[in-house]
């Protein structure tokens, strides 16, 4: 049930760690892939069968691929992948560092989902939008921009799955905690200890991975889910069903 034999499957962030594991997945299962990313990016995974390359905080660049896509086709699925944040906490933050982040993790997506809809919406058959999101839209665990960027695209998932549903289009989020990609480099280079550190906060004494973070957004996208719009599935790794070192200093 869980097969996409010939359908279009559009990705954001295509060529980082969740989103090779996205191509991957998604590939291996029958979908034509087509890989979005930034100018520059490397997209040569042999799943990929069309690449386009743009920033999702231009916004007559994210009109134009939207245009391009469609032209190549109605895409079945739309992921929508592409993230990014590099301040950390509030004194971090700048005037000009809240809207991009904002652009970066929620305005481009909105964009782009929004232009593809309407094809979408006059097509038949199995069609799911999926937005990974964090835990940070849920808590406070620093980046507060990008925070509020993922908590916006929750926001925006529920309103196509609530207003897109009588046209049989679902619409869910995957909400995973820390993910082990080149994003976390910078991070290992100023403290190469971080993750071990991180093991006393993760009930499973880990941060997730890239694969599973893409076999829940594949899980969602497919027939398998046919029941399930307008929610959430956590890939946490535990982290929001308690507070370990709590337990830890009281016992």
């Amino acid at each position: 049930m869980n097969r996409f034999d010939g359908n279009r499957v559009v990705i954001t962030g295509a060529g980082g760690g969740v989103g090779n594991a996205l191509v991957r997945h998604f590939g291996d299962l029958g979908a034509r892939i087509i890989a979005c990313d930034l100018p520059g990016t490397v997209l040569d995974a042999p799943q990929i069968e069309e690449r386009h390359l743009f920033d999702l905080r231009d916004k007559a660049a994210v009109a134009k691929a939207a245009a391009a896509i469609l032209r190549g086709g109605t895409p079945s699925v739309f992921v929508s992948n592409a993230g990014w944040t590099r301040q950390e906490t509030l004194g971090m933050t700048t005037a000009d560092g809240i809207p991009d982040e904002m652009d970066t993790n929620f305005t481009g997506a909105a964009l782009l989902s929004h232009a593809l809809l309407p094809a979408m919406r006059a097509a038949t058959g199995n069609r799911a939008f999926v937005f990974v999101s964090s835990v940070n839209a849920l808590g406070h665990f620093g980046n507060p921009a990008y925070s509020a960027a993922k908590a916006a695209t929750l926001a925006w998932m529920r309103a196509i799955a609530v207003e897109e549903g009588r046209h049989g289009i679902r619409a869910n989020a995957v909400i995973p905690a820390s993910i082990r990609t080149g994003a976390w480099e910078h991070r290992l280079q100023a403290n190469p200890e971080i993750l071990e550190k991180l093991r006393a906060i993760y009930p499973l004494g880990r941060i997730v991975t890239p694969d599973e973070v893409a076999r829940a957004v594949v899980f969602l996208a497919s027939p398998a889910a046919s029941g399930i719009t307008g929610t959430s599935l956590v890939v946490d790794a535990g982290l929001g069903a308690g507070n370990l070192p709590f337990l830890d200093a009281i016992t």
